[in-house]
């Protein structure tokens, strides 16, 4: 169609005053997936209230699995059922980069470094009264 030479574009549909394009606008299930998006949000802030007592910083080194763990059984408390490892570890994707957590070769190296120790001979001998 032309008006005047112009190309005239179809009026989009308009619903509650939102276009059909608006991100604010839910999706055609809502109603169904409403109690799911409110667990989903539910979940993600139990999450970061157990960030509290378990720091994302501490994923790394020897810490890491005592702090997933810890994760794991915040989660299972507030909500009453197990919790993976995996599933935590996705949850904690959503707001960290864990790709940064992960340890370096150089860390790797210097915790796997083993030195020959042994005590000073002044250790060994004994003192007489």
């Amino acid at each position: 169609m032309s008006s005047g030479g112009r190309a005239v574009k179809p009026k989009e549909e308009e619903q509650d005053g939102m276009s059909v394009h608006s991100p604010c606008k839910p999706p055609p299930s809502s109603a169904s997936s409403l109690p799911k998006e409110q667990s989903q949000v539910e979940l993600e802030l139990r999450l970061l209230e157990a960030l509290e007592i378990y720091p994302p910083m501490k994923l790394q080194g020897v810490h890491r699995h005592f702090v997933l763990y810890g994760l794991m059984e915040f989660l299972r408390r507030k909500f009453d059922r197990q919790f993976s490892s995996e599933e935590v570890l996705q949850l904690l994707d959503r707001f960290y980069n864990l790709e940064m957590l992960k340890t370096d070769d150089d860390e790797i190296d210097l915790l796997t470094h083993e030195e020959e120790f042994s005590l000073p001979q002044s250790y060994f001998v004994k003192e007489e009264p």
